[in-house]
């Protein structure tokens, strides 16, 4: 089973919104602007998928067709928080992209938490997912965004400092 369908299964109202044919995304144009692939299974989601908010709480940004531009400007602005929080001591020794191993954001939640991959490797399906709690917690999961996703909302872990409850037993999805 791919880890799509994995992460369809975990999340089974996302479906409604999955693309007939692979939606277009200018990757290339991603590159160039962020000077880096994204992983594969991040790409194969993207295609597959628009931007989706799940449960009102996580915001899961997808690049829109077109549109290439303004997901980068979201990495950006969130290599900016990540650089005054390190500047103010709250980012462990977590670095901001694109410095080495620097974080490179893909997703965020209505409370303040911060989503994003660990750039440590050449190799971008090797890249570690992070999480920075609003609350001052870091947690890092060697596992790419989309098992990380599934393995979330089948509840085989929980990530500290996030909502009791969260993630639900019946998670809703709307387009974002």
């Amino acid at each position: 089973m791919s880890a799509i369908k994995r992460l369809e299964s975990a999340i089974p109202a996302m479906v409604q919104f999955r693309a007939a044919e692979p939606r277009g995304v200018r990757w290339e144009v991603l590159h160039e602007e962020l000077g880096v692939e994204l992983p594969s299974d991040f790409r194969a989601l993207a295609e597959a998928y628009p931007a989706l908010v799940l449960e009102n709480f996580l915001y899961l940004e997808l690049p829109e067709p077109g549109k290439e531009s303004l997901f980068v400007a979201a990495h950006r602005q969130a290599a900016e928080i990540l650089d005054d929080w390190r500047n103010q001591g709250y980012a462990a020794w977590y670095v901001p992209f694109p410095e080495p191993s620097g974080l490179l954001h893909w997703a965020s939640s209505d409370v303040g938490d911060t989503f994003y991959w660990r750039t440590w490797s050449e190799s971008p399906d090797d890249w570690s997912v992070v999480v920075s709690g609003e609350n001052g917690d870091w947690s890092e999961y060697a596992i790419g965004v989309v098992d990380f996703l599934a393995a979330l909302y089948r509840k085989d872990f929980t990530i500290g400092g996030m909502p009791k409850g969260w993630p639900g037993d019946d998670p809703d999805v709307v387009a974002g």
